[in-house]
């Protein structure tokens, strides 16, 4: 990225991001607020599942739990149940521990250094720096997948996840943390895409692969997504089945394999998991049910 991109180039490449994000962000509930609680909820919410099923549920998470102290003293039963549609329900019991330790070690408030974010359950490199750009504005460079397919790209070669990180770092446009990587993040979301629009790109001509020409470098780098494997018929599909049908009614462990609609072997190790998970509880008369 060096050899096509230096210092003295730097202001004009970030104007020219920053030019472009400003006409063309998507409107998003969570792009409209800076609160820390709110943001944080919805980046759990957006991992692993895309922005129009996450709007709703962002909206009814955040009118049933409006603070960190509303989750942390939920049932998670109650949690789990509204975020069905949304997939990878550790999730969000990762955010309920998340809200608690916010409320017994932070007062309540979502902390603004990334140590104290990092700590958090659930909580990775891009998430806690996410909440710093995006609810107190602080410089810091975020990396999601779509922000690690544009850097490789510009590259033109593999990244690790350290040098994606040194490299967003290094690009951003100081004191402009919250439109530079929200613009960003667009730009690998609508325009640098698996197949990229490149002409719609305002950094096409400092692109080491515009235009698309050779092997895409971004496949392989560190933080790009790689197909996920067939949902229909898995073993995620399977426990989402049980946990929807908890959400409705107890099930009796001799049910489960029937409901999950998998062999008894593997619903009796996928049980198991979800137990061992606290996302499940087996209570005194062999019935499944959400924790309380």
């Amino acid at each position: 990225m060096e050899q096509r991109l230096n210092d003295d180039d730097l202001g004009v490449f970030q104007d020219a991001l920053l030019g472009w994000a400003a006409v063309r962000l998507r409107e998003m509930p969570w792009r409209a607020t800076r609160d820390p609680w709110g943001i944080l909820v919805s980046e759990v919410m957006l991992q692993q599942t895309g922005v129009a099923r996450v709007m709703p549920k962002w909206h009814a998470f955040m009118e049933a739990y409006p603070t960190p102290a509303d989750c942390a003293h939920a049932p998670l039963g109650d949690i789990l149940r509204l975020w069905q549609g949304l997939g990878y329900p550790r999730r969000a019991r990762n955010l309920q521990a998340a809200a608690r330790e916010v409320v017994v070690h932070h007062g309540g408030e979502v902390p603004q250094e990334l140590d104290d974010l990092l700590a958090l359950p659930g909580v990775g490199p891009y998430t806690a720096r996410a909440v710093l750009a995006f609810a107190f504005e602080l410089d810091a460079a975020v990396v999601d997948t779509n922000v690690a397919r544009v850097l490789a790209r510009l590259a033109g070669e593999r990244l690790t996840a350290k040098r994606a990180q040194t490299e967003a770092d290094r690009l951003l446009a100081s004191g402009t943390a919250w439109l530079w990587n929200q613009g960003l993040m667009e730009l690998g979301a609508m325009v640098c895409r698996p197949t990229p629009s490149c002409d719609e790109c305002p950094w096409e001509s400092w692109c080491a692969w515009r235009g698309g020409d050779g092997d895409d470098p971004s496949v392989g780098s560190a933080g790009v997504s790689v197909p996920q494997g067939r949902f229909e018929g898995s073993d995620r599909q399977a426990r989402g089945r049980l946990i929807k049908t908890l959400g409705e009614v107890a099930v009796r462990a001799d049910d489960v394999a029937r409901v999950m609609d998998r062999p008894s072997e593997v619903a009796a190790k996928l049980l198991a998991d979800l137990v061992a998970e606290g996302l499940v509880v087996i209570d005194a008369n062999e019935f499944v049910v959400l924790p309380g």
